[in-house]
């Protein structure tokens, strides 16, 4: 019998609701009924921005809808005109770009967190890595990382299997996730034997996980930044969210995930 833990079956049913166990398109926009503030989020933020999410609306009467995915596809949403009002990008390099396009206000641009990655079994999986090269050993018949094409927490698993001289010999077993809470739910329910996920994932489940080193991944350190996206008739309630998940509150809980604040040094 398989065995699901809560966390990881909140993150797969999130991600049926939201939409986002597959690429996001043009004409299937997130629902912005009423006067909802909706906020497109990196997939790495579920569980903590369901938290936030909730503590905003009690504290401000705001109702806030979240979609979360990948940051590269949600990306191409705001360029396509999906009317989200905040994007919390897993790379910052995403809003610099929109930000070059005209397409976020300049001024809302600010890092909130830096993320990590770890290397994520089952619980009762005998294989424990401890190390990414670990992964050569073939007994890792299947291994899944979220898509680097338009993933960042898959573009730092990429780079941290290549620094780790792994990557050529790894790759045939290679299965991707559209996003990284999609890739957890692969290695969660069976269908890979190991995965590289997000740690603000890993830490709320009871998988076996070893935190990935950053110096494996420094050219994508997992900076991750958000912006008020342009001409959103929310503007001053995106402006406020932006400012919870930075207040002491909002802090707290992102430390409870694990997140790396702004202005912290990663260790080792």
């Amino acid at each position: 019998m398989q065995h699901r833990h809560p966390i990881l079956t909140l993150i797969a049913l999130l991600l049926v609701a939201s939409g986002c166990s597959a690429a996001p398109t043009p004409s299937a926009p997130p629902n912005t009924s009423g006067s909802e503030l909706v906020v497109a989020a990196a997939a790495d933020l579920t569980p903590a921005f369901q938290e936030i999410g909730k503590r905003f609306e009690e504290q401000t009467g705001i109702r806030v809808a979240f979609n979360f995915g990948s940051t590269g596809q949600l990306a191409q949403q705001i360029e396509r005109g999906a009317p989200f009002d905040l994007f919390y990008a897993a790379n910052k390099s995403f809003i610099e770009e929109l930000n070059a396009k005209g397409m976020v206000i300049p001024d809302t641009m600010e890092l909130y967190a830096q993320g990590r990655i770890t290397l994520w079994t089952r619980p009762d999986s005998p294989l424990k890595p401890e190390r990414v090269a670990d992964l050569v050993d073939p007994v890792y018949q299947r291994i899944a990382i979220a898509n680097p094409e338009h993933a960042p927490y898959g573009q730092a698993a990429k780079e941290a299997l290549e620094r780790a001289g792994v990557w050529e010999k790894v790759q045939p077993r290679l299965v991707f996730g559209e996003n990284v809470a999609q890739t957890l739910t692969l290695a969660d329910t069976g269908n890979v034997d190991v995965a590289i996920v997000a740690l603000s994932l890993s830490i709320q489940g009871n998988g076996n996980w070893t935190l990935i080193p950053a110096e494996l991944h420094p050219d994508h350190p997992l900076l991750q930044m958000a912006a008020v996206v342009a001409g959103t008739p929310r503007e001053q309630e995106a402006r406020r969210f932006i400012a919870f998940v930075n207040s002491p509150e909002g802090h707290a809980i992102m430390k409870k995930y694990g997140f790396i604040l702004p202005g912290e040094i990663v260790s080792r």
